[in-house]
């Protein structure tokens, strides 16, 4: 599912996509039964950073008050962005970049595709024994206890728990993240590498 402009949709409407963003489960209650449906899904959010756009941009001058922008994107509530695994700022293409674009080594998409089929296929493998065959299934208690990380490579995730920039459902998130990027690196287990990168997809600034 994407949204684009997240921030112009209902904070209400946003919101009520926390609970299958969690469970993968919809429950829809009546007077009389009460009835639950499949709903595991991808959720992508694009927003901009304020209502007219241009904050933050070189050489373009945002109309937009403190206020104006706090409002817009606080219509994404923390609730709901601590349920997002990657969370980026993509800031607007120069010419320049444009054309050095050109140059770069390109990824087809039929080689990005092929990355990931091996990378859940090495899940699956890993998982064979579990109830879940993916990395985004697996309960926080097991990730961090016989899917917990290579020796030592918590630290800075650890740190970011404890001076609150993290939740422990962010941190159980970040860890599946950092799984995620193992598979994809062809590494048995994540390490300080996996673990940092994770940790910066989650936060961009962290």
């Amino acid at each position: 599912m994407f949204l684009g402009e997240a921030p112009e949709f209902a904070p209400s409407a946003l919101d009520a996509l926390r609970q299958p963003l969690e469970s993968g489960v919809i429950t829809i209650s009546r007077a009389a039964a009460t009835a639950s449906f499949p709903a595991r899904f991808q959720l992508v959010l694009a927003a901009n950073p304020c209502p007219c756009g241009n904050a933050g941009v070189r050489d373009a001058e945002c109309s937009c008050s403190p206020f104006a922008r706090r409002r817009y994107l606080g219509r994404m509530s923390g609730p709901l962005l601590d349920r997002v695994d990657i969370q980026l700022d993509v800031p607007r293409v120069t010419a320049a970049q444009l054309r050095l674009s050109t140059q770069a080594p390109v990824t087809t998409s039929a080689a990005a595709r092929a990355r990931v089929v091996e990378a859940r296929d090495r899940a699956a493998r890993r998982l064979a024994d579990q109830p879940w065959r993916l990395n985004a299934h697996a309960p926080g208690g097991w990730l961090r206890r016989d899917g917990a990380p290579a020796s030592g490579s918590t630290s800075a995730l650890d740190r970011a728990l404890e001076r609150g920039a993290l939740t422990m459902r962010g941190y159980d998130r970040v860890l599946r993240l950092a799984w995620t990027l193992a598979d994809l690196d062809g590494v048995e287990r994540p390490g300080l590498d996996q673990l940092g990168r994770a940790l910066y997809l989650r936060k961009a600034a962290v």
